[in-house]
């Protein structure tokens, strides 16, 4: 029987995944409203138009309920080169793996004392942190089931605004125009992990059945020859939209620009890279993956280097947000 369900689950994922793949249909806050009873939908700082819908509904994809953890030298189901997204914050370390976020893609937590929303979108491969504290208020986060440039698009459950899972911002109902402070997290293989933080914490599923952990319905996404017609988005010649870019701000470098340089400082900025982190979109089985490395960003202080927040996402997704922005190449 469980093999059954877990052909009929996969199935069912699969349908999922390529209907992302295919022209999403028009929607509107008439055919919202059910579903997001709070959301003002007259405020807002987007084009209705610009909201993709693929069938996906309000929470389709569940967040993590409860974060459960265990002691990173007792992790077992995830593979040391595995990428997790790790966070420290007053000696309080942890590691959300992406085998887990591209099943849920939000995690309401909180780690030294800090309420963060640790999120990541498959289709993008944009994975971030924020502080989700606003005006005062912690603020608890769902998946409205909608996208934008293919980028995941939240929900807040006090106010049911709708937010930019890769800006941190607010684009329709009252908090419209509001972004979440960026948190400082690392991309980088559980092996890195458990050396720079040995007492840290491994966020484990609640259920291990529940989903295909381990696996990834996203097989060689990051290798497929795509149109760019698909991804409308302006990029250098060279560049293609699933290439790998690494952004801080308003800059972003090609992932490959900073392989083979090793370490680039760009005023007061230091990125480094060094091998050992599979990729979660290249083979079925996440572990077996081919490496695409670790990059740290960090930044020159009078104490030294401290981490900066940034992000390792796909260029199209930085084309998309920050079209003002500059995409280095060399």
């Amino acid at each position: 029987m469980k093999v059954y369900l877990y052909v009929i689950f996969a199935v069912l994922v699969g349908f999922m995944v390529v209907s992302h793949l295919v022209p999403a249909s028009a929607e509107g806050p008439a055919d919202w409203v059910a579903e997001f009873p709070l959301t003002d939908f007259s405020i807002r700082s987007i084009d209705f138009g610009e909201i993709d819908f693929d069938g996906a509904r309000r929470d389709t994809i569940t967040p993590v309920g409860i974060p459960q953890f265990i002691q990173v030298s007792d992790t077992e189901t995830v593979g040391v080169f595995e990428p997790v997204l790790s966070v420290v914050i007053d000696g309080d370390a942890r590691a959300y793996p992406l085998a887990i976020l591209l099943w849920h893609e939000i995690v309401n937590d909180v780690v030294g004392g800090v309420p963060i929303l640790v999120s990541y979108c498959p289709l993008c491969n944009s994975g971030v942190v924020f502080d989700r504290r606003v005006n005062g208020e912690v603020l608890e986060f769902g998946n409205t089931g909608r996208l934008r440039n293919f980028d995941m698009v939240m929900y807040d459950k006090a106010t049911e605004s709708w937010w930019q899972q890769f800006l941190g911002e607010a684009l329709i109902g009252a908090l419209t125009g509001t972004r979440m402070d960026l948190i400082p997290a690392r991309l980088e293989s559980l092996a890195n992990f458990g050396e720079r933080a040995p007492n840290g914490l491994v966020l484990v599923p609640e259920n291990s059945f529940a989903r295909a952990y381990g696996t990834t319905p996203y097989t060689g996404m990051d290798t497929a020859k795509v149109s760019r017609a698909r991804f409308p988005y302006p990029l250098p010649d060279g560049v293609e939209p699933l290439s790998r870019v690494v952004i801080v701000g308003d800059q972003a470098w090609t992932l490959d620009l900073v392989r083979d340089a090793g370490r680039i400082d760009r005023g007061d900025l230091v990125l480094t890279w060094e091998p050992g982190q599979n990729s979660i979109h290249d083979q079925r089985f996440i572990a077996f993956g081919r490496d695409i490395g670790n990059v740290v960003v960090r930044r020159q202080t009078a104490d030294g280097l401290v981490d900066v927040a940034y992000d390792v996402a796909f260029a199209f997704a930085f084309a998309a947000f920050v079209p003002d922005g500059t995409l280095h190449t060399e």
